[in-house]
C-alpha cells in the first residue's frame, strides 16, 4: 500500500522558494508567471490496511508544520 502526501504552504504565508522560482523563470524570458508555490510530496510505502488516520496523524506530528503548511493524502 502506498500513501503520496502533498504538503504546501498555507495561503499567506511566505514561500520564499517560489519567489525565487518566479523570478528565475522571469529571468529566463518566461512571461506571465505571476506566481509561484512550491511545495514537497512525500510518498510512504506501508502495510496493508494502514488507516488514512493514521497517516493524518504522521503529517500531524512530523510531515507538515501545521502552523503554517497544509496537506493532502492520497491512499493507493
Amino acid at each position: 500500500m502506498k500513501a503520496r502526501v502533498h504538503v504546501m504552504l498555507k495561503n499567506g504565508v511566505l514561500d520564499p522558494q517560489g519567489e525565487a522560482v518566479r523570478h528565475a523563470l522571469g529571468a529566463l524570458g518566461f512571461e506571465g508567471v505571476e506566481g509561484v508555490r512550491q511545495g514537497k510530496v512525500i510518498e510512504l510505502d506501508l502495510a496493508e490496511g494502514t488507516s488514512e488516520e493514521t497517516v493524518k496523524a504522521m503529517c500531524d506530528k512530523l510531515l507538515a508544520n501545521t502552523v503554517i503548511e497544509s496537506y493532502s493524502i492520497e491512499l493507493q
